[in-house]
């Protein structure tokens, strides 16, 4: 299988190792992994905030550049969630474009939707011997409805222990410009999602998105908790030897 990894810009500027994690995961598993250079924003942040034209364009370069690949996978909820549900009300019906979007679109996956979806693969080889807890990020659980698929993958993980999270499902503060916008509202759901983190005894909180444990990360490091912050997909690509 061909697939394209669409590292996403916060990924790519800010957790470049999480790119490298899931290049590493897919090839253990047998795929062969592209990293189309030419790849740009998902235009996610400029649709949100009322630019349309200019994510109309990026949608269009989104389209060109993952042309013919069998999948695309983002480590990213919230971008795979802009491209497979936002893109095709960006364009015009009957257009090139909204044809375009139709044939790449439903191949993009998060990286937990396609290990269990499109591999049929819930144990990965992975080691990780640490208590984790995981947070659900919001475009995962209610764009893409994620379910138990990255609990599932966590599960199988060989000394791994898996612990429950309190109102996992509430938001924790982030939301791109939101945080931006409304830092005392953002900051303080961050405090309590924090909260909540502790009371799990966890050492590790992970998630599918490294927007969301950026923000979560930085309240957790500010009160000096111990508690580390890893994707999943650093999670999932851990071995023996990596320890």
């Amino acid at each position: 299988m061909r697939v394209a990894l669409f590292i996403t810009c916060v990924n790519d500027t800010l957790f470049p190792g999480t790119g490298k994690a899931v290049v590493s995961l897919l090839r253990r598993l047998g795929c062969e992994v592209d990293f189309p250079a030419a790849q740009t924003c998902c235009g996610q942040m400029h649709v949100n905030t009322g630019y349309r034209a200019e994510g109309v364009r990026l949608a269009r370069h989104f389209t060109e550049v993952f042309a013919g690949y069998d999948a695309v996978v983002a480590p990213s909820g919230s971008c795979a969630a802009m491209v497979r549900e936002q893109y095709p009300k960006l364009a015009r019906p009957g257009s090139k474009g909204a044809a375009a979007i139709a044939k790449v679109a439903p191949r993009v996956y998060e990286l937990s939707e396609f290990l269990i979806d499109v591999l049929k693969v819930e144990d990965v080889g992975a080691y990780f011997p640490h208590r984790v807890t995981y947070h659900p990020t919001c475009h995962s659980l209610r764009g893409l409805r994620l379910g138990d698929r990255p609990a599932r993958l966590l599960r199988n993980v060989r000394g791994l222990e898996l612990v429950p999270l309190p109102g996992a499902e509430e938001c924790c503060g982030f939301g791109g410009t939101f945080a931006v916008k409304n830092p005392a509202v953002s900051a303080a759901m961050g405090a309590d999602k924090t909260r909540n983190i502790m009371d799990t005894g966890a050492e590790v909180l992970c998630a599918a998105d490294n927007s969301c444990l950026m923000h979560i990360g930085g309240t957790l490091s500010r009160q000096k908790t111990g508690v580390r912050t890893m994707h999943l997909a650093e999670i999932l690509a851990s071995t023996e030897e990596s320890q």
